[in-house]
This record gives structure tokens, sequence and C-alpha cells, in this order.
């Protein structure tokens, strides 16, 4: 027992040694510890995507469908048997039927990095914003896919020295851009006539596709200046749908289009009293004269009911149509009449007609256009055409001040004029064009 006692005395103040030692002990951090681990990259590398597969382990041939070229031609010579690809036709036929394969069309396969290279995948861009994806591997199918359109608003301005064409040209716009612009102006401008000099202002809406442009989307506002005269384009939404209007809120829809054709010049215009070319006496003039080569197309000016289509003595070819209870208009000297142009046969503004020629009692290829305004001949060149019905008087004070907004927008864009455009060009260039 006393050796117990002796032994328990010992261990406590042994242990309370070590107690007060420690309280007495400077304070330290922790040290830290840093590892050094070597990591292997290649652990982390993503895969090369190709159209949404992994192309790492595979290749990839590209190429252009040739003039006729099949499914099958093309297939065959990366190991797919005609079994399969009469399975694939006929599995696809509801998403994209093969025998659709347009030629200058793109294609990719990708397929095995092998001796026997036996494709994988078939992917087909019918155009340039989607492609088809037609499976040869496990499963046979095929799967039509969206490519992401980028939308990114545009503005251009600039002075027209040849063309319409031309001037978007240099301002970097894409010729996709003509025809909805032509279109918003149809009724005011005569683009078969546009005069060096003339200018426009365009805010529109430019769709993207890998960086190509593909589209042209909403036009946002546009101005147009042709022959000195200005006109204003401001989009609104009616009760039907968005329509252009200028800053009055009128209509820019017009019932009639400017000139029926794309003409090299008026050779003559409506008059009372004409030499006859062919007849070589005076007589009136009823029309007007537009000369242009043989062939050229013909478009009806509106929409309406075609009266005549016919051959009649000095009239040569033609086609009348009554458009409505006020305007009629007539084509003559036609080398051919349009296939389904009848009388009784309704006809939509713009729609081919007819075609350039001189037939009846004409020296030359050109078409003469008549007009009629309330059953009575007139010049067709000096009609004012009415517009189509503007914006409702509730919704008018409204109307501008959103048109004031775009106004204000359209003026505020710098014109690009011609001499500026010449003063990027170096001048050896300007003086040997």
């Amino acid at each position: 027992m006393r050796r117990t006692r002796i032994w328990l005395v010992i261990t406590g103040v042994t242990v309370a040694l070590i107690f007060a030692l420690y309280l007495k002990a400077p304070f330290t951090e922790p040290k830290e510890v840093v590892v050094d681990i070597e990591v292997d990259s290649s652990f982390f590398h993503l895969p090369t995507l190709y159209y949404g597969y992994p192309i790492d382990s595979f290749d990839v041939v590209k190429g252009k469908v040739r003039w006729n070229q099949n499914l099958s031609e093309i297939l065959s010579a990366f190991n797919i048997s005609f079994q399969d690809i009469h399975t694939l036709a006929k599995n696809a036929k509801e998403v994209y039927d093969v025998r659709k394969l347009k030629a200058g069309s793109n294609y990719s396969i990708i397929l095995d990095r092998d001796t026997l290279r036996t494709a994988r995948q078939f992917i087909f861009e019918p155009s340039p914003t989607e492609y088809v994806v037609y499976n040869l591997k496990d499963s046979i199918f095929a799967k039509l896919e969206q490519k992401p359109v980028k939308i990114a608003e545009r503005a251009i301005a600039a002075e027209i020295n040849s063309s319409l064409y031309a001037s978007l040209m240099d301002e970097g716009a894409s010729p996709l851009l003509v025809h909805p612009l032509v279109d918003v102006f149809a009724w005011q401008v005569d683009f078969f006539r546009i005069a060096q000099g003339d200018k426009f202002k365009v805010i529109y809406d430019e769709q993207t596709v890998d960086g190509k442009i593909v589209g042209i989307g909403d036009i946002k506002a546009a101005y147009f200046e042709h022959w000195g005269k200005p006109y204003y384009a401001i989009p609104y939404q009616t009760a039907e749908k968005v329509d252009f209007f200028d800053e009055e809120g009128n209509s820019l829809r017009k019932t009639l289009l400017k000139a029926p054709l794309k003409y090299d010049r008026i050779s003559s215009k409506y008059s009372l009293r004409r030499f006859h070319p062919v007849q070589k006496r005076y007589k009136a003039h009823l029309g007007t004269d537009y000369a242009a080569r043989t062939g050229t197309p013909i478009q009806t000016v509106g929409d309406g009911l075609v009266l005549e289509a016919k051959y009649h003595g000095g009239n040569g070819n033609y086609v009348k149509i009554k458009h409505n209870s006020n305007y009629t208009t007539q084509y003559l000297h036609m080398s051919k009449i349009a296939r389904g142009i009848r009388p009784g046969v309704t006809v939509k503004q713009g729609q081919i007609i007819g075609y350039v020629g001189s037939t009846g009692l004409a020296n030359g290829p050109h078409l003469c256009y008549r007009f009629w305004k309330n059953g009575r001949q007139v010049d067709a060149l000096k009609v004012d055409i009415p517009s189509s019905s503007g914006i409702d008087a509730a919704y008018l004070k409204e109307f501008r001040v959103v048109g004031d907004s775009i106004k204000s927008v359209l003026d505020g864009i710098e014109l690009v004029s011609k001499e500026s455009l010449l003063a990027k060009i170096p001048k050896k260039e300007q003086d040997n064009p």
C-alpha cells in the first residue's frame, strides 16, 4: 500500500509539472504541409466535338455533293452495304429524304480510323442553318438539327453611285438585303431607274451562322431619297401585322408597282401626237414604251383579273388586267405570253405575265405599257397612286411618338458619299480605274 501511494504521488507531481510547462510554452501556428503531386494533363483533356460527336479517335472526310450524285455512290466507298443504305433511306424519309441531296451542298463523313475506314455518321447540310445526321453505327436513323443563329442589329447608309446592289456590297452588307429593302419601297421608288446620287439608310437584323451571313431579319427602319425626294419607312404594329408607314402615318403599300419590268430606257412616252416609227405618220401614243432585251420578264404591277391575253393586229401579243374599279393596265408587243395567263385568271402583284418582244407594229423589242384610270387612258408616269389605309386615328398620336424617335435615329446616321468612298481608294487606283 505504501509503495502504491508513493507511486501515485510521483505520477501526480509529474503530470502537474508537464501541464505547467505546457501553459508557459509560446503558441506556434501549425506548419503548412505542401504536397507536390505531378498530374497527368491528358486525364483532363476534353474531347473534340464535331456536330456533337467526339472525333479524337476517328477521321473526318468532307466534300460537296456532285451533280447527279446519290447517297449510295457516296457511302459505298466507305464500307456501307447497299442493304444498310436502303434501310437508312427508309428510316430517314420522314426526317429528310436522301433523294433530295442537292448538288453543291456540303457533307461530312465520320469514319473509323482503321484499314476498312467504315463510315459511322454521314452529315448533310441542306441549308446554312440546318444539318441532318444519318447514323450508320449500331442503329440506323436520321435526325434534323438546327445550327445556332446569331442575330445582330446593323445600320448602313450610303449614296448610290451605280446600283443599290453595288452600294450595299461597298458597305459590306449581304446581297440578301436587296430584296427586303426593295420590298419596303416598291411603291415609292422605281428601282429600275435608280439615279446616281440617290441615297438610302437602313437599320436591320443580320443573321449569321458560324460567322457567315445566312439571312436578313426584321428591317427596323429605313430611308430612301429617290430623285431628290425623301421617303421614310417606319414599322408599326397594326391589328393585322407589322407594316411600314411614312412619318405622317400613311401606308407605304401602294396598290400598284412603279414599273412592270427591268428596262434599259424609256424609248417613248405618253403623247397625244407622236410620229409613229412604223406607220410613218403622226398619231396619239397612249402608253409608255420601255426598251428592253427580247425575253425580259414582264410582271403585272398589281393584283388583278386577266381580261384579255391574245395576239391582235398592231398590239401583237398582249395582256390586259383589271386591278380594281379604278385601274386597268395593258402590256403590248410580247414575244410570248406566260404559261397559264388567260382571260379569267387572277394574278398577283409581281407575277410574270409575259416576255418582251416586238410582235405587232414594233420596230424593236420593247414593252408598250398602257394605263387606264376610271375608264380613261392616262400617262402611267404621272398617275398619283393612292396608298393603302394608314394608321387608325385612335393610334395616330402613339404612332407619331414612335415615328419621331425612329426618324431622329435615321437622321443621325451619317451617309457615305461618293467623295468619302474615293478617299478610301489609293490615288493610283483612282487615276487608273
